[in-house]
């Protein structure tokens, strides 16, 4: 039902990462497990993943640092708190950093793999990213896809529908290139030459717009394609 589900597992706990990790293989998902925040944050930005589990208390990157940064990359992948802190202040702190849902441990591996059903289904009512209509963030910018608008403090920058297409195709696929001629053949209706050339302007432009965030960066691999990154 779920096919090529990528799970980002942040746990410093070895052997219930490696539980969690196994039991949830089991199920067919692909799951990343890291074992400090900092390590979650690295992975997350490299790759796509349709729901997050984090651990509260890690090394280096705790998790409520993690997933307020997660916050502003992805505004709309579901998060689940697995955690040993259960008191009512941890819950609201954790709801408070950007999470969906708290399970306590310990807690059972059925629970879990449920809830993480009841958020997939939820999102593959919306899984065409490029239809979602929220503001959402990227790096110290927001983005309006309804208006066409890059939003920066109280300065707003008008794109082109073009323009925009192309930010909301890379912001919602952050860290994965995306090739040329899946960009072209998306936004332009084709891949010759003449649309390419365009496509290249739009890029250069899409990083003049973008360049009062320096962790902001549009990478351009030649002749394959393009990846938005956002520096931790």
């Amino acid at each position: 039902m779920f096919d090529k589900v990528n799970i980002l597992l942040a746990e410093d706990d070895p052997h219930l990462g490696f539980v969690v990790q196994e039991v949830l293989a089991q199920k067919g998902y692909n799951v990343s497990l890291c074992i400090d925040g900092q390590a979650a944050l690295s992975k997350f930005i490299q790759g796509k993943f349709q729901i997050c589990l984090i651990d509260v208390m890690m090394p280096v990157m705790d998790g409520f640092t993690l997933v307020e940064k997660i916050r502003k990359i992805n505004m709309h992948v579901p998060i689940i708190f697995l955690t040993a802190k259960g008191f009512q202040e941890d819950k609201i702190q954790g709801f408070r950093a950007g999470a969906d849902d708290y399970l306590v441990k310990p807690f059972s591996m059925e629970e879990l793999a449920l809830r993480i059903q009841v958020f997939l289904r939820r999102n593959m009512k919306t899984s065409n990213e490029s239809e979602l209509k929220e503001i959402q963030a990227i790096g110290i910018y927001r983005f309006d896809p309804i208006n066409f608008e890059l939003i920066l403090n109280e300065k707003k920058i008008r794109l082109t529908k073009k323009e925009g297409a192309l930010l909301l195709m890379l912001m919602n696929r952050p860290g994965e290139l995306i090739k040329r001629e899946v960009l072209l053949e998306k936004i332009w209706g084709n891949d010759d030459y003449f649309a390419g050339r365009s496509m290249d302007v739009y890029i250069s432009r899409l990083r003049k717009y973008l360049k009062e965030d320096p962790k902001i960066e549009l990478v351009n691999h030649h002749g394959m394609g393009f990846l938005l990154q956002i520096k931790a």
